[in-house]
């Protein structure tokens, strides 16, 4: 950036609020770093933009989805790239809202992003289709899913529908659950991250098919811009590129960006400014997007689509990419949710 190379030092929080904290206070306080950024658990990303506002440092957050980060708990110092729990759960329900299904079951990890993810989805299928009913609901612990007990659990619900929210080895154990005991036959499934090759490779062909989700068609986006960066990924990693590949990419390049519009000066006010209304690129090569000014919320969007198995692998069909300025509450609803003006 403007002569200046770019150095990031990283360190791994183990999923717990506490050390990601304490990892945080070393990096500022011994590594002597001008920001921090990263994070991926909601509630790991919420401890460090705690403790960024109490500090007054700037937190880029990328991978943590808790809506709370940029409207309940948002704060001066805090920005997030990735699209958001209301804005995925929009773009479901948008689909949703057109199955015949009425009544629904849902299942989630029992923190706050799934919680939230659920309340989400709830309150905006039901705005949309208001005959729908939701029969039952599964709230496993992150990573300790008793996938048997909660399939058989959601099956006794009987119902037509069911969203989904587990992700990781909870996917994959529910999945397999769910088709050795039938629970996804004559039944809809609409999925949040499923169709990300993160999730979707560990399943192979065990991958659900049909499933509506939310991902990264990583295969078949062919725009310039995303063919030449998973063409240089491949090229250097000899694997294809995961979402996170994709969210750690647009995290520096939207910091480069930011410290291009600073002139390079690092002054933490400046940096915060400059990361107000900040435009960006992203390697989806689907448009700019920009870190909105009234909640510090970035417009980048995710793919919608649908499950499916080639070649022993699943993947994900019939998707278009979802801009998410199209899924974000007006400013006037922003207002409500958030307390601390952005």
């Amino acid at each position: 950036v403007l002569g200046r190379k770019l150095e990031v030092i990283s360190h791994d929080d183990a999923g717990k609020p506490p050390d990601a904290v304490r990892l945080a206070g070393a990096l500022l306080d011994e590594t002597k770093v001008d920001l921090l950024a990263g994070g991926f658990l909601s509630n790991v990303g919420l401890a460090i933009a705690d403790f960024a506002n109490q500090n007054r440092r700037l937190y880029v957050a990328s991978e943590p989805l808790t809506d709370a980060l940029v409207w309940a708990r948002g704060n001066r110092y805090t920005f997030r790239l990735r699209p958001s729990t209301y804005m995925q759960a929009a773009m479901l329900a948008e689909e949703a809202a057109k199955l015949p299904a009425r009544r629904w079951a849902t299942v989630a990890p029992n923190y706050e992003y799934g919680q939230s993810a659920v309340r989400w989805f709830k309150e905006l299928l039901t705005r949309a289709k208001p005959e729908v009913q939701f029969v039952g609901e599964q709230f496993p612990a992150l990573g300790r899913i008793d996938a048997g007990a909660t399939v058989q659990a959601l099956a006794a619900t009987n119902p037509e529908a069911i969203f989904n929210v587990t992700f990781g080895a909870d996917l994959t154990n529910f999945v397999r659950q769910g088709n050795t005991r039938g629970l996804f036959e004559r039944r809809r499934v609409v999925s949040m991250l499923t169709g990300e090759p993160e999730y979707l490779d560990p399943l192979g062909d065990e991958a659900p098919e049909g499933w509506i989700v939310t991902g990264y068609p990583v295969n078949d986006l062919n725009t310039p811009t995303h063919t030449a960066f998973r063409d240089a990924y491949r090229a250097k990693f000899n694997e294809l590129p995961k979402l996170g590949s994709v969210v750690g990419y647009d995290t520096v390049k939207a910091i480069a960006a930011m410290l291009t519009k600073t002139e390079a000066n690092t002054d933490t006010d400046r940096m915060v400014g400059a990361m107000r209304g900040l435009v960006s690129t992203t390697a989806f090569g689907t448009g700019d997007i920009e870190f909105r000014a009234i909640d510090h919320q970035s417009t980048l969007g995710a793919f919608v689509g649908k499950t499916a198995v080639r070649n022993g692998r699943g993947t994900m069909v019939d998707w278009r990419y979802a801009d998410g300025r199209n899924y974000l509450p007006s400013d006037e609803v922003v207002r409500t949710l958030r307390p601390e003006p952005g």
